[in-house]
């Protein structure tokens, strides 16, 4: 608290004690109380206040949800990498998709489309965009 440690918040307890004298000790002791009583009062009235306008209770959210570690990339990318691949193809997906989807399932090895690499004929430049940088 205020970086004092525990020794020193004790002297500086004893040297108030000091300052203020046994006369005066009880009166401001009270008066701690009642700044304690107040600040509590505060607080639960500001939770109150905030029940009323937002309509939830804070006890009731589900703070997980608001956690900003969960967005971490690191963690989705493992997560994703991690997953399991072999999911069913849907009832209405078309034919060749399904036995393809099938066969790959079978063969244990996942589902690679044809990479189409299309040549330009001989002695033709390749397209150029002139406004690329």
């Amino acid at each position: 608290m205020f970086g004092i440690n525990g020794p020193e918040f004790i002297l500086l307890l004893i040297i108030g004690v000091l300052v203020i004298g046994p006369q005066r000790l009880p009166e401001y002791t009270q008066k701690l109380a009642n700044l304690v009583k107040e600040v509590r009062r505060m607080a639960s009235g500001a939770r109150e206040q905030i029940k009323e306008e937002v309509g939830i209770d804070i006890d009731d959210v589900d703070w997980k949800k608001y956690d900003p570690r969960q967005y971490d990339p690191r963690r989705i990318i493992k997560e994703a990498l991690l997953d399991d691949d072999t999911k069913p193809v849907s009832a209405n997906a078309p034919a060749a998709v399904a036995a393809v989807s099938g066969a790959a399932a079978v063969a244990g090895t996942p589902v690679r489309p044809e990479r189409v690499v299309e040549r330009l004929p001989a002695g033709e430049a390749a397209p150029f965009d002139t406004e690329a940088t």
